[in-house]
């Protein structure tokens, strides 16, 4: 069955809307009196509540993840019990790139042994980032999108025709950001010495059989 072309443009539209204001809580934002597992659950869905409902698993965050991040050392543990500002902004940056990141590579991004002014420093520059990314994201969408949303004017070779390939768009994107992400990530701590070859390689010429190159 076709995609309605209406209900996708509607979709859309709200999303981008929604996006252009929603914003992480900043450092001096997050409650520092102590909270019970239970209320950060609840704080932790107010805060990421970016993702369509439609898309959300039944349980966006849980107490047993949360554990399971202290135990292996993701986040700092509780103090007898109660999660304070450096707990929730540690969780708000895990929740939120797991969804494009894995587990152990966030704790090359996000290290348990930050004092928490390197933490505050660290969170406010993702926040904000945060921020601006989702605006980028718009713009691209809208291009992207503008045969759906009709936008004539911001045709260019990357707009998509219709909704399937749109979703191919988005998903190919997506593959591609992951693993630049993960890339770097890999290089932390190396320099040219350790870190590998930076020369770019022909791979037609390199995979290109014998019999099939040009003679001399």
């Amino acid at each position: 069955m076709p995609y309605d072309k209406a209900l996708i443009a509607g979709k859309l539209r709200r999303w981008e809307k929604y996006l252009e204001s929603y914003r992480l809580p900043m450092w001096d934002e997050i409650p520092d009196f102590g909270l019970y597992m239970e209320q950060v659950i609840s704080l932790l869905k107010d805060y990421l509540d970016y993702m369509p409902p439609e898309l959300k698993e039944a349980q966006f965050i849980t107490g047993a993840a949360i554990n399971n991040y202290v135990r292996k050392r993701i986040m700092p543990e509780p103090i007898k019990k109660k999660y304070y500002r450096v707990h929730i902004a540690y969780l708000i940056m895990i929740c939120s790139l797991k969804q494009s990141i894995s587990i152990p590579t966030l704790q090359t991004m996000l290290p348990v042994e930050m004092s928490e002014e390197e933490l505050k420093e660290t969170y406010n520059a993702y926040a904000r980032r945060h921020h601006q990314v989702a605006t980028y994201f718009n713009e691209q969408i809208r291009i992207a999108a503008g045969a759906i949303l009709d936008h004539d004017d911001d045709h260019t070779s990357l707009t998509a025709h219709d909704t399937e390939d749109l979703i191919r768009f988005s998903a190919i994107l997506a593959g591609f950001s992951r693993l630049l992400a993960e890339k770097l990530l890999l290089l932390n701590g190396k320099t040219l010495e350790n870190g590998g070859s930076i020369e770019i390689e022909d791979h037609h010429a390199r995979k290109t059989p014998e019999a099939e190159k040009p003679k001399e």
